[in-house]
């Protein structure tokens, strides 16, 4: 009976088990993810070494242990080397390794297919890929680095802000995204159509496995990472520099933020801080607070050395913390010197963590972040900016230093820019917008024959 069972357990401990975390969100519905080797002879597609999904719905295969081998090599197909895996940014990436031990389970995602899934870009016209192997000094590694450029750069001969973005692959285009794009060129493109100005934005891949670490700027226990520092450092004293000599943008501060979600999140907040110099806002969606508590001494620390802007997003069914985190950094950020105006807090009831979340805030997150920019309204020195109170607005405001036809008509505009209401010779500088839904309007009115603008927030 002993010996029986120490072979079970040997046989046992001898197999290891692939899952799959994460695949392609254009992977066809109907195929099938094989697993080919030295172990099989290079079959790309050997119906023996499919994976089924498991209860998670994670794609999975176990494998026994091969004679007289301590080791295979291995990658991921979908039948055919035409559809074999591929690295974050589509390049070739070299064969995977193993070593059997005892009982493994093995984690890997699948960042590409070779055919992209048989399918095309969705990317916009005026999306392009700058470098697929960008030089990141910092970290002694390349990256590919994707550009959206507005839809009149080539003939306006204008300046243009910047956003940097993290999570290149998930920006623009469904067919290298992991799980759906976020439509930023689609987003802006249907804003610049409605008549708003729209920036340049700087699309920086993940490096994959090398993700954690460059987001984070601080080494977590289980998760590892700490490469933070260094990432945002290629952000600030190399890439932006090459950008701002090779397009044509506004390399000032206040033309200049950073985006990112999750991590990507994290990472943002990090480098807007830290660089205070350099960026004036800092687009934060569902931020990854929880990864380390050094995020709050170095907010604190840190503090306020210049004006500046936040936009904070997450939704109900993300972690159990999300939400209360995402307030306590809203409160950090006030505690040390920034204006509760600046910081602009947005919680999506049943909102998930996932880019759908993403996609649908990212246009707002934009023209609050960018409003002067975005709205390109004159404020000439003699009116200065109108000035909308009360801000939030429950159901109505009034405009200081209105009096009658004054501001006459006043319009507003909802995040896409559409007249949702027209205020003609309104009476007592009144406003009524009670039956606007939550979220961002715009204030347009007239002085004067000069157009003038503000921002409300309809709660």
């Amino acid at each position: 009976m002993i010996i029986f069972l120490g072979l079970v357990t040997s046989a046992i401990f001898a197999q290891v088990t692939f899952i799959l975390d994460d695949i392609p969100s254009y992977t066809p519905a109907g195929d099938d993810v094989y697993i080919a080797g030295d172990f099989n002879g290079w079959n790309p597609g050997d119906p023996a070494n499919v994976l089924l999904k498991n209860n998670d719905g994670k794609w999975e295969i176990t494998l026994a242990a091969q004679p007289d081998q301590t080791s295979i090599q291995y990658k991921f197909t979908r039948g055919s080397w035409a559809k074999v895996e591929k690295g974050a940014s589509g390049e070739e990436i070299p064969n995977r390794t193993f070593t059997y031990g005892n009982g493994e389970t093995v984690h890997a995602v699948v960042y590409n297919w070779a055919d992209n899934g048989g399918g095309n870009s969705t990317a916009a016209p005026n999306v392009t890929v700058m470098s697929t192997d960008f030089y990141m000094p910092q970290l002694n590694r390349y990256r590919r680095i994707i550009l959206y450029l507005p839809p009149d750069y080539e003939t306006s001969g204008l300046n243009y802000p910047v956003i940097y973005m993290h999570d290149g692959q998930n920006l623009f285009d469904a067919y290298t995204s992991f799980a759906g794009e976020w439509e930023v060129d689609e987003t802006l493109n249907e804003l610049n159509a409605a008549g708003h100005p729209v920036p340049l934005v700087v699309g920086i891949d993940n490096g994959g496995a090398d993700r954690i670490g460059e987001y984070t700027p601080w080494r977590n226990k289980q998760y590892g990472g700490g490469d933070g520092e260094l990432y945002i450092r290629f952000i600030a004293e190399t890439l932006k520099p090459y950008i701002d000599e090779h397009y044509r943008t506004l390399t000032d501060r206040s033309n200049t933020a950073l985006m990112g979600s999750s991590l990507g999140g994290l990472i943002s907040h990090y480098g807007a801080l830290s660089f205070q110099d350099i960026f004036s806002k800092a687009g934060l969606f569902s931020p990854s607070y929880w990864f380390s508590d050094s995020i709050w001494s170095f907010t604190h620390e840190t503090g306020r050395q210049d004006e500046m802007r936040f936009y904070q997003l997450c939704g109900t069914n993300e972690s159990s913390g999300m939400v209360a985190e995402m307030q306590r950094m809203n409160d950090s950020l006030v505690s040390v010197g920034f204006s509760q105006d600046d910081v602009f807090n947005k919680v999506v009831q049943g909102g998930q963590h996932n880019e759908q979340l993403w996609r649908e805030g990212f246009g707002e997150a934009y023209l609050w972040l960018f409003n002067s920019y975005a709205y390109a309204v004159s404020e000439p020195a003699e009116y200065g900016r109108i000035v909308i109170s009360p801000n939030p607005v429950y159901n109505m405001f009034s405009l200081s230093g209105a009096e009658g036809i004054y501001f006459d008509p006043v319009q507003i505009f909802d995040i896409h820019g559409r007249n949702v209401k027209t205020f003609t010779q309104p009476q007592n500088n009144i406003f009524d917008v009670s039956e606007l839904s939550y979220g961002i309007y715009f204030v347009r009115c007239i002085k004067d024959n000069i157009a003038h603008g503000g921002l409300i927030l309809k709660r």
